[in-house]
C-alpha cells in the first residue's frame, strides 16, 4: 500500500507542476445563474465558479459531477473533494470526515434545514453525522463544503458544514423530464437488484410558479464476510496450556462473520416555488423516504473464557507473534450445559421512515430584505427487531488467526443435531424503537449600504432536536437443536478453513419461523435490557447573529458574531440492585444542562481579478457529542461483559479554527489550490473503558448458564459482574493541523482532463492519543475523458490508517488500516434524449481491516466485493 501511495503522490506532484506551466490564460468569475451545466467539464467549471465566488474557504460539486461519478450515494461523489475522506464499513461511503475531523462533528443541511435520521442497525447508536446513503444523487443540484465558518451558519460543526441544494422548478425547463432505470450487481453475493428514478418539473409561462417531483426506487445487495476477534485474554488465564509467555495475548473469540442484506429505498421529493414578483418568493418542499434494511448476520466463534469449562478445555497455545498468540487447540468442555463453539444467528427487520416539510420565504427590497424558514423533519424506526438464536457445539477444535477454526471431528460439527441450547437458553427477541425529530424556525434580515461595508446580515434561529430510544427483549424462545430448527446446507465464507468457512447454516427463514413460533413472553420483557437501553434527549438551541459584509476593490469578506443559548435535557433510568420494571416513574431521571456561547468569525478574501485568490478565515465553533453520549444510559452485552454508556454532564467541543488558502486559476476550468488549517480544540471528548459493576440478565433468563459463569470475570451470586464500559468524558484539549493541495485541468481539446488532491492532517488530544477518523494522508485522483458521445472517468481514493470508534455497544475503539477505493464509469450518449452508463466500484476488492493498538491485535477483517451498475438514462 505504501508503494501505491508513493506512486500517486508522485503523479499528483507531476500534474501540479505541469498544470501550473501549461497555460497562462486568465479566467473570470461566471454568473452562476446563467450557466447551463452539461457534461463533466462544464460541471467542473461551475463548481470552480462557486468556489471562487464564495467568501469562505470551501469546495463545491454540481449536479453533473454527482451524476457522472460512479456512485450510488452522495458521499461517494463528495469523496473527490479536497479534505474529504469516507468510512466504508459496508463497502461504500456512509459518513464524511472533513479535514481530519470525526464525521459526527460535521453537520449537513438540505436546503438550509436539518434532516432527522433514525438508526437502521440493531445495536447501533444515533449519530449527528449525516448518513449519505439516505439521499439519491438525483434530487441534488449543488453541494458545498464550507470549511471556514460564518456567523450566519447554524452552529454545531467543528470540521465543516455541508450544504445540499435541491433542484428548484423555476431553474429548470417547463415540462422537463429525466429518468433512469438500472441494475446493480454484487460479485461477492452473486446477486443483482433493479433501480429506477425520475424527476419531472413544470412551470407556467410567466415563470412565477413551478413544481417538480423527484422519485426513486433503489435496491442493492450487501454482502460482507470476514473474521472478527472479540477481545483478548492473557495466556496465564489458561492453566492447562503451557509453553508460551504468560503475558501473551490470546484471542478470546475467533469469529467467522457473514452479513447479508437487501437494501431498498423508496423516496420522493416535491418542491413548489412561487415567485409572483422579482422581489417576493416562496418555496415549499416535502420529503418522504422509506427504507428497508432487513439483514441476516451469522457469527460462528470460539469463546475461550466463556466459563470454567471452556477455560479448562484450552490445552494448547502457540505461534506467538509480537506478543500475540496466533494458534491454539481446545478439547470438549467438561461443564454441563456448555460448549466450546457458539453459532449466533441474528435476523433483523428494520424499516426507517423519514418525512419532512419545509417552508421558505424571502422579500428583497431596494436596500433591505427579509427571509424566513420553518419546518420539521422526523425519522422513526418503530420496530427494529432482532430474532436471535444461539446454539452451541461441544467438541474439540484447533484455531489460528490466518483461517479460523478447524474441528477435530468435522462430520460431528456439521451435524445439526449436535448444535443445541445451553441449559434451556436458546435465544430471544429484541425490539428497539427509536424516534428522531428536528423542529426549526429562522428569520433573517439584510440591509444594503453604499460603502465599503456593503451589507449587514442579522437574524435569529430556534432549533429543537428530540431523540428517544428504548429496547424490549423478550424471552421464551423454545430450546432445541438445529435439527429441530432446520438448516439449508453449508455456508461459503471466504478466507476460512473448511470447518468454519463451510459450516452448518440455519437460514433466515428458519430462524424467523422458530423464534416467531415460540411462546415468547411479551408480558414480561427483560428488566435490565429495558432500563439500561431506554433514554431520551431534548436539545434546544436559540441563536442570534450579526454579520457585516464588506468589499473594496480586490478585497472582500465579512466579520460577525453568533450567540447561542443551549439547553439539553437527558433522561434515563437510574436504579440500584436487581433491576425490576416497578416504580418506573421514580427511576426515570432527567438531568438538565444550560450553556451559552459567543462565536466570533472573520473571513477575508483578496481576489486579484486575474489568476490568484487568497483567503483567510478564523472562527470559534462548537460541536456536540452524539445524542446517546449525553444521557445517563448503559447498553450491555451480557455475553462478552462489555458495554457503552453516556454522560449527561458533557459539554460540547469548543474549537478555534484558522484557515489560509491560495488559489491559482491558471486557465479556464483549471486551478491549483493550497490551503492550511489549524483547529485548537477545548473540551475535547474522549471515550475510554472503565470497569463497572453491572447486573447480568443471564442470571434471570438462563439460570443454568449463569451457574457456569459465576466465579469468572467478577460475576457473583447476586447477578453483578465486572463489565468493561466505554463512556465519554471531557478530557482536556486537542488540536488538528494540516493542509490540502488540489489540482484540476482539462487538457485542451483532447477530451482528457484530471482532478486530483492530497490532504495531510495531524492531530492529537492532550494525552497524545490519536483523534478518531483522522487519516494523516489521503489522496483523490480522477482522470476523465469526454468528447463527442463518449465520457469515461476513473476515481481513486486512498486514505491511510485511522482510529474508529466501535459502531455497536461494547465494541472497543479500533484502528482501521489504510484503504483504497477504485471506481470507474463509462457513458455513451446516443442523442440528446438517450444515454447509457456503466459503473464499477471497489474494483480492487479492498479489505476493511481493523486492529486494536497494533496490527498484530486483529479486531476484524472484512471484504464486501466489487459492485457493478448499468443504467439507461432518458431526458427531454
Amino acid at each position: 500500500m505504501n508503494h501505491r501511495k508513493s506512486l500517486l503522490s508522485a503523479a499528483i506532484f507531476s500534474c501540479l507542476v505541469f498544470g501550473a506551466q501549461a497555460q497562462e490564460t486568465s479566467s473570470t468569475p461566471t454568473d452562476l445563474d446563467t450557466v447551463s451545466v452539461v457534461g463533466i467539464r462544464a460541471s467542473l467549471e461551475k463548481s470552480l465558479d462557486t468556489k471562487r465566488n464564495n467568501v469562505t474557504i470551501s469546495e463545491a460539486i454540481t449536479a453533473e459531477d454527482i451524476g457522472k461519478f460512479p456512485s450510488t450515494n452522495v458521499a461517494e461523489a463528495l469523496s473527490q473533494l479536497p479534505g474529504i475522506s469516507l468510512d466504508r464499513r459496508f463497502g461504500q461511503g456512509e459518513r464524511v470526515s472533513i479535514d481530519g475531523t470525526d464525521p459526527s462533528l460535521n453537520l449537513s443541511f438540505l436546503d438550509g434545514h436539518p434532516v432527522a435520521q433514525a438508526i437502521w442497525l440493531y445495536g447501533e447508536q444515533p449519530n449527528r453525522g449525516f448518513d449519505y446513503t439516505l439521499l439519491s444523487p438525483l434530487i441534488l443540484g449543488r453541494m458545498e463544503v464550507i470549511k471556514s465558518s460564518e456567523a450566519r451558519l447554524t452552529e454545531g460543526s467543528l470540521g465543516g458544514t455541508i450544504l445540499m441544494h435541491t433542484r428548484q422548478p423555476l431553474d429548470m425547463r417547463a415540462n422537463e423530464v429525466a429518468a433512469s432505470i438500472g441494475y446493480s450487481y454484487s460479485d461477492q453475493a452473486s446477486k443483482g437488484k433493479p433501480n429506477a428514478s425520475a424527476i419531472y418539473s413544470w412551470k407556467n409561462d410567466e415563470e412565477t410558479f413551478g413544481i417538480n417531483v423527484a422519485a426513486q426506487h433503489y435496491e442493492e445487495r450487501v454482502d460482507r464476510q470476514g473474521i472478527e476477534v472479540f477481545g483478548y485474554a492473557k495466556a496465564s488465564t489458561f492453566t492447562n496450556a503451557s509453553g508460551v509467555d504468560p503475558n501473551a495475548d490470546v484471542p478470546n473469540s475467533v469469529n467467522a462473520a457473514w452479513f447479508q442484506q437487501d437494501r431498498k429505498r423508496d423516496s420522493a421529493v416535491v418542491n413548489l416555488q412561487f415567485k409572483p414578483t422579482d422581489e417576493l418568493e416562496f418555496n415549499l418542499s416535502g420529503l418522504y423516504i422509506k427504507e428497508n434494511f432487513d439483514n441476516y448476520n451469522q457469527s460462528m466463534y470460539s469463546f475461550l473464557t466463556w466459563n470454567p469449562g471452556t477455560i479448562g478445555a484450552v490445552n494448547q497455545l502457540g505461534d506467538v507473534r509480537n506478543g500475540v498468540v496466533n494458534s491454539g487447540h481446545s478439547n470438549a468442555s467438561t461443564t454441563a450445559n456448555s460448549g466450546t463453539v457458539i453459532y449466533d444467528n441474528n435476523v433483523r427487520e428494520s424499516e426507517v421512515t423519514t418525512k419532512g416539510l419545509d417552508l421558505r420565504g424571502a422579500w428583497k427590497g431596494e436596500s433591505w430584505g427579509i427571509s424566513g424558514q420553518a419546518g420539521q423533519s422526523k425519522s422513526e424506526n418503530k420496530e427494529l427487531a432482532q430474532y436471535f438464536i444461539e446454539p452451541f457445539y461441544n467438541g474439540g477444535f484447533s484455531w489460528n488467526l490466518d483461517n479460523g477454526i478447524t474441528f477435530d471431528n468435522p462430520d460431528a460439527a456439521r451435524n445439526p443435531a449436535n448444535w443445541g441450547s445451553a441449559g434451556g437458553w436458546f435465544g430471544n427477541n429484541g425490539i428497539f424503537s427509536t424516534d428522531s425529530k428536528d423542529t426549526y424556525a429562522q428569520l433573517d434580515f439584510n440591509v444594503q449600504f453604499d460603502s465599503i461595508f456593503n451589507q449587514l446580515q442579522f437574524g435569529v434561529r430556534h432549533g429543537k432536536h428530540e431523540e428517544s430510544f428504548d429496547l424490549n427483549v423478550y424471552g421464551g424462545v423454545r430450546p432445541g437443536t438445529l435439527a429441530d430448527v432446520g438448516t439449508i446446507g453449508l455456508t461459503d465464507i471466504q478466507g476460512f478453513a473448511d470447518g468454519q468457512g463451510r459450516h452448518v447454516q440455519v437460514g433466515r427463514d428458519n430462524v424467523l419461523n422458530w423464534v416467531k413460533g415460540s411462546p415468547l413472553d411479551f408480558a414480561n420483557p427483560d428488566p435490565a435490557s429495558y432500563l439500561n437501553n431506554s433514554w431520551a434527549l431534548e436539545q434546544t438551541n436559540n441563536a442570534a447573529y450579526a454579520q457585516l459584509n464588506f468589499s473594496n476593490g480586490p478585497v472582500r469578506g465579512n466579520v460577525g458574531v453568533r450567540y447561542v443559548d443551549s439547553k439539553t435535557a437527558g433522561s434515563g433510568f437510574v436504579y440500584g440492585g436487581t433491576p425490576t420494571l416497578t416504580d418506573l416513574d421514580s427511576k426515570w431521571q432527567t438531568q438538565t444542562k444550560k450553556e451559552d456561547f459567543l462565536l466570533p468569525s472573520v473571513n477575508l478574501v483578496y481576489d486579484t481579478d486575474s489568476d490568484w485568490v487568497f483567503r483567510f478565515g478564523a472562527s470559534k465553533v462548537i460541536a456536540w457529542a452524539p445524542y446517546n453520549q449525553m444521557v445517563n444510559n448503559t447498553f450491555l452485552n451480557d455475553t462478552t461483559l462489555t458495554g457503552s454508556g453516556g454522560n449527561a454532564a458533557l459539554s460540547p467541543y469548543e474549537s478555534w479554527n484558522y484557515n489560509l488558502s491560495a488559489e491559482y486559476y491558471f486557465a479556464p476550468q483549471s486551478v491549483v489550490a493550497w490551503s492550511l488549517f489549524y483547529k485548537k480544540i477545548d473540551n475535547y471528548i474522549d471515550t475510554s473503558a472503565v470497569t463497572e459493576r453491572q447486573y447480568n440478565s443471564i442470571r434471570d433468563t438462563s439460570p443454568a448458564t449463569w451457574a457456569n459463569i459465576v466465579g469468572t470475570n467478577g460475576c457473583a451470586a447476586d447477578g453483578y459482574c465486572d463489565y468493561s464500559i466505554q463512556r465519554p468524558r471531557n478530557a482536556g484539549s486537542g488540536h488538528v493541523k494540516g493542509f490540502n493541495l488540489s489540482y484540476q485541468q482539462p487538457f485542451g481539446e483532447s477530451g482528457f482532463g484530471l482532478t486530483a488532491n492530497y490532504t495531510y492532517a495531524n492531530g492529537e488530544n492532550n494525552s497524545g492519543d490519536a483523534l478518531p477518523y483522522q487519516s494523516r494522508n489521503s489522496v483523490a485522483f480522477s482522470p476523465y475523458y469526454e468528447k463527442g458521445p463518449i465520457n469515461a472517468r476513473l476515481t481513486y481514493n486512498w486514505r491511510d490508517s485511522y482510529l474508529a470508534g466501535g459502531y455497536v455497544a461494547g465494541s472497543a475503539p479500533a484502528s482501521v488500516d489504510d484503504y483504497a477505493e477504485l471506481g470507474a464509469s463509462f457513458g455513451y450518449t446516443f442523442n440528446e434524449n438517450w444515454s447509457v452508463t456503466v459503473d464499477a466500484q471497489n474494483l480492487l476488492d479492498e479489505e476493511y481491516f481493523q486492529y486494536l493498538g497494533d496490527k498484530d491485535h486483529l479486531a476484524s477483517r472484512y471484504k464486501s466485493g466489487r459492485r457493478y451498475m448499468a443504467t439507461l438514462h432518458f431526458k427531454f
